[in-house]
């Protein structure tokens, strides 16, 4: 069965040409196109898709309306991820988004559009309840606060590699894979991570991407 995509973007060109990549991987079906925020929640009451792939400024105001419509949808349509497509790096939108909880949720930067493996990539991990963090976003939390001489200092190189892989929204099994080590070897990495930074372990990758994100923002 193709993941059932719902798309909102107010620029005609660069939704017609999003669907029409999209349109090249059997396994995504656009259903429904919109151009603001009250006919994407029409669509999505009509369609209830797999996934909504949605910009994060529309019609009416131009704002946050797509980071408004995934915090709608976690009550009007739970079983509907949401992947934020932004031509902003700003952490706080990312935050944002995932306030509720990062299960099912994904912001990438419209840059990324141009990959086309990486935008289906991040919306078949959004519609298995993941969750994706442009590695831009990543970045720039980690510098900022390590430019404010966090506790991120006192990790390893190989730990700050990890936690980038983490805040992506990562499995252990997917960060092994990347860097080429045993997912026990993950394991410990993770948990070194949680007790520099003194947080919680969390056994739910989703929150634990969370705090992990928010943390870096504090």
């Amino acid at each position: 069965m193709p993941i059932r995509v719902v798309m909102a973007e107010d620029d005609f060109l660069i939704r017609e040409g999003v669907k029409e990549l999209l349109a090249s991987h059997e396994d995504v079906d656009v259903v429904a196109t919109c151009s603001d925020l009250d006919s994407l929640v029409e669509a999505v009451e009509r369609e209830k898709p797999d996934v909504v792939l949605t910009d994060i400024r529309m019609p009416p105001t131009k704002t946050d309306e797509g980071v408004r419509a995934a915090e709608r949808f976690r009550s009007t349509a739970p079983d509907t991820a949401v992947l934020v497509l932004s031509q902003y790096d700003e952490p706080e939108y990312a935050l944002a988004l995932l306030e509720g909880g990062a299960q099912g949720r994904g912001y990438l930067l419209k840059q990324r559009v141009a990959d086309l493996d990486q935008l289906v990539g991040a919306i078949r991990e959004v519609a298995r309840g993941g969750s994706v963090i442009d590695p831009k976003i990543v970045e720039g939390l980690v510098a900022a606060r390590s430019r404010a001489g966090s506790p991120l200092e006192q990790l390893t190189a190989r730990e700050s590699e990890v936690l980038g892989e983490m805040a992506q929204g990562k499995s252990n099994a997917a960060i092994a894979a990347g860097l080429v080590l045993t997912e026990r070897a993950i394991e410990r990495h993770i948990n070194s991570i949680f007790s520099k930074l003194g947080l919680t372990a969390e056994p739910d990758v989703h929150r634990r991407v969370k705090a992990v994100l928010m943390f870096l923002a504090g």
